[in-house]
């Protein structure tokens, strides 16, 4: 087995230990995809409305805490017409989505289409959507285990998969995101700059499914160029791999482009509606942000107030973003100056802190974003136990509150769990921000000292 893999492989009565227990947490990931669903499933069934729209969702979907995007978009956005996304339709002058233009990037919008594939109303979507996605959690399980030994049950069996697997469309951008850093770690046999460009195309897939993983191209070409994984008392010359790493680079941009390109040219409006509507979405009260628990109490609650909010978040969100990616990968590089190793994963882990924390948007559904790296780096458990508190309260709560609202019942006690749960979910992203870049990786072995060789035409030895 690969070197930097977490778990020693033993045989125990013909099978590997290491195998036992990936086949142990991929069975409990499928047990709780299982429960996923049946707690969502809650909000669909018979009777249905002509269009397809189980009677129950509107009724319970808040007091029950059974709500999710899959079955919501079943109406709104042609899907349930089975209109190819992005080819046809667009979005007016307020920001409303036409024809069959999606907010999401081309990938998502595909799978959402396949989802209705023989669908005839939102609980037949739900279900053909689960089926779907399931796959995407049960390998990045799998992928998880491989990599971090038993921390992987946090992804397998952990409150997020239940409370989000269903949510929305994000199973697949995190086994992305996974499959990346398990190609980099677990693929010794390649050079690194091999599978720099295969995490890179990973990579690069995950940006057309729902963004964030481009993020993390940045620090994996910091990774390659450095050399990837070397000791202080390596007595190799640090050699600058920069055609690797502009390799990497072109690897991610040309997969985008390759992804993209077709859809941008069949239906340019389309494929830019979804691009327009992301610009055009305001922090509100459905976004869980701290824009709109903190810096919203500063404006009037007028139509001035709310303008002048609205600007200041549109400029303050994406300096204050791109300013923690600059801080994230400044650490990185001092960590690299101190111990001969740019910790690419970790510096993807804080900027996605960084992201998350200040992007105007932070559905609850993004914890699935954040729990890979909690697997992967040794961070405390307590921390990451906090953290799942302060995830709950905003996951279960918010749809508690927004029925509190609905229902005319007094709205102070859920509202406080809200609050409870946005600056609790905050204050940890500070200190995961920091405490990602510092991070071992969980399971991390290193590899043996290699003898070093000389390359033709190369003055200095490489590994």
């Amino acid at each position: 087995m690969p070197t930097g893999l977490a778990t020693r492989d033993r045989i125990v009565g013909g099978v590997t230990r290491s195998a036992a227990l990936a086949a142990v947490v991929v069975l409990l990931c499928g047990l709780t995809l299982a429960l996923a669903y049946a707690n969502k499933a809650r909000c669909a069934g018979a009777p249905f409305a002509e269009n397809g729209r189980s009677a129950v969702f509107d009724v319970i979907k808040d007091s029950d805490v059974c709500y999710s995007d899959i079955q919501f978009l079943w109406l709104g956005r042609d899907i349930d017409q089975h209109v190819f996304p992005y080819i046809d339709g667009g979005i007016t002058e307020d920001g409303m989505l036409t024809g069959g233009a999606v907010e999401y990037p081309v990938l998502s919008g595909v799978l959402m289409w396949l989802g209705a594939v023989g669908a005839d109303n939102d609980a037949e979507f739900l279900l053909h959507s689960a089926l779907l996605l399931a796959p995407f959690a049960l390998l990045t399980a799998w992928l998880l285990v491989r990599l971090a030994g038993r921390a992987a049950l946090l992804w397998a069996a952990g409150p997020p998969l239940v409370l989000y697997a269903f949510h929305n469309w994000e199973l697949p951008v995190v086994c992305m995101a996974v499959a990346a850093v398990y190609v980099v770690t677990a693929l010794t046999r390649y050079s690194l700059r091999t599978r720099g460009i295969l995490a890179a195309v990973l990579l690069g897939i995950g940006f057309c499914l729902k963004l964030y993983p481009g993020i993390f191209v940045l620090p994996l070409l910091a990774y390659v160029l450095t050399g990837g994984q070397r000791d202080m008392d390596d007595p190799t010359p640090t050699r600058f791999d920069v055609r690797g790493a502009l390799l990497t680079a072109a690897a991610a941009v040309g997969t985008v482009v390759v992804v993209n390109l077709p859809f941008a040219l069949a239906g340019y409006e389309g494929w830019r509606a979804s691009i327009t509507f992301q610009q055009l979405r305001q922090a509100d009260i459905t976004t869980n942000s701290i824009w709109y628990w903190g810096l919203r109490q500063l404006f009037g609650q007028d139509v001035d107030g709310e303008s002048a909010f609205q600007h200041v978040v549109s400029i303050a969100s994406p300096t204050l973003v791109l300013t923690s990616f600059v801080l994230a990968m400044w650490l990185g590089w001092k960590r690299f100056t101190m111990t001969g190793t740019f910790p690419w994963i970790g510096v993807s882990g804080a900027m996605l802190c960084g992201f998350l924390l200040f992007h105007k948007v932070h559905s609850p559904q993004y914890t699935l974003w954040l729990v890979p790296f909690m697997v992967l780096l040794e961070v405390p458990w307590a921390a990451i136990g906090a953290y799942l508190v302060a995830d709950a309260a905003i996951g279960i709560g918010v749809f508690r509150y927004f029925y509190s609202i609905g229902s005319g019942n007094s709205v102070d006690s859920m509202e406080n769990v809200v609050q409870f749960g946005v600056w609790g979910r905050a204050t940890l992203l500070v200190v995961f921000f920091f405490l990602f870049v510092r991070a071992r990786r969980r399971g991390y072995r290193p590899e043996p000292p290699r003898i070093p060789r000389f390359e033709p035409g190369s003055l200095v030895p490489v590994g």
